[in-house]
């Protein structure tokens, strides 16, 4: 049974912060600059012939099959899942994010099947496995945005770029591509973000030299790369049904209330669904761009994400807060340019969100279990009216 003090860590109650101030600095590490949020190699797609955790994998492979049964539970809780042994390291970290990834989606489709009445258990043989794995990595006993997209991919062509056609899912809950392309979709744009992190890192090593260095070029990157991810973004409807979307697979990311981890020493919880509020890419421009979001309940729930990304990220988003700000007249064009395209991101997000949820449903909530719609008007009009 995991202790109070491994849950109280597990659950997110721990202090990004407190790296910060034993470590360098994260921003500067290259691996932003080359890959963005994604991890610095490419996802394993498979655990090592002969390896104690490959059974995940058959699982995983058969687990769209397998939600089609109306007892997947029966045989779920039948499951004699490894455990995970030893420490993390260097070397075994792929692995471990791939035994979180197949252990995620397992949970999610023991709790939501579609179909199905819905349980406020998640079985023993499959809670400590997935609680251990969350401790070791530093995040949420939940599938979450990492687990869903950012360890999800792989691609054909090793030398091509993380790009649309070039890449695909490793785990999913369904037999549609629709479910692959809404993850890839945020996969590519993912990937993009490398090159706002580098623009971002620049900036930071030029202030350290000269308070009046000529930041336009960067901020002209950071504009570039934000108007290539709108593009990326306006491609959700070229393979992804909103019917099938809203039907199919969107039940399964839900968020998780009132759930008991059996074998956890802890009450029922209620965590966060996985959503796309859940990456790092916006916060950290909010936080370079120092757009004053105005304090609510929507502005908490916004912080309450962040539990749910890696907690290097986290600290990534605390370092860029402490940037100077770099709103002045000076960069005029470029500054407004960038809030201009993070603004049709934004509008974007928020056309899907009515086309692919608020059309089929009455429940002001999202995945996360956030007032969705509300959330993405107020950040819009706020990203707007902080231009110079």
């Amino acid at each position: 049974m995991i202790i109070n003090t491994q849950w109280r860590r597990l659950t997110g109650r721990f202090d990004a912060a407190m790296i910060n101030k034993t470590e360098a600095s994260e921003l500067l590490k290259p691996t932003y600059a080359q890959r963005g949020f994604l991890p610095e190699d490419d996802p394993l797609t498979a655990f090592p012939h002969g390896s104690r955790y490959a059974m995940l994998d058959e699982i995983g492979h058969d687990l769209p099959s397998l939600l089609y049964d109306k007892d997947f539970r029966v045989y779920a809780r039948e499951l004699e899942i490894p455990r995970w042994q030893g420490p993390v390291n260097e070397e075994n970290l792929p692995q471990l994010r791939l035994y979180y990834v197949r252990l995620g989606f397992l949970a999610s489709a023991y709790v939501n099947q579609v179909g199905e009445e819905p349980v406020k258990l998640l079985p023993y043989n499959i809670a400590v496995p997935l609680a251990r794995a969350a401790m070791l990595l530093d995040c949420l006993p939940i599938l979450s945005y990492d687990g869903y997209a950012l360890y999800n991919w792989k691609r054909f062509h090793k030398h091509q770029p993380i790009r649309l056609g070039n890449i695909d899912t490793l785990q999913s809950f369904v037999h549609l591509y629709d479910e692959h392309w809404f993850i890839l979709v945020h996969v590519e744009i993912e990937a993009i973000a490398a090159d706002i992190l580098a623009a971002i890192a620049s900036i930071k090593c030029k202030l350290t030299e000269n308070a009046e260095a000529d930041l336009s070029p960067e901020l002209w990157h950071i504009e570039d790369a934000v108007r290539r991810q709108v593009e990326v973004l306006k491609r959700i409807p070229e393979h992804m049904s909103a019917s099938l979307y809203y039907k199919t697979f969107r039940p399964y990311i839900r968020f998780f209330e009132n759930i008991t981890y059996e074998g956890v020493d802890q009450a029922p919880i209620q965590f966060r669904g996985e959503t796309g509020a859940q990456s790092s890419i916006m916060p950290t421009l909010v936080a370079f761009m120092k757009i004053p979001h105005q304090r609510s309940v929507l502005t908490d729930h916004l912080m309450d994400m962040r539990k749910y990304m890696p907690l290097r990220h986290q600290v990534l988003i605390k370092e860029v807060e402490a940037m100077p700000d770099i709103r002045n007249s000076r960069y005029k064009e470029p500054y407004n340019a960038i809030l201009d395209a993070m603004a049709a991101f934004r509008r974007v997000h928020y056309g899907w969100a009515e086309e692919y949820i608020t059309r089929w449903t009455d429940d002001p909530r999202g995945t996360g279990g956030t007032p969705y719609m509300q959330w993405l008007k107020q950040m819009l009009q706020e990203t707007e009216a902080h231009r110079l």
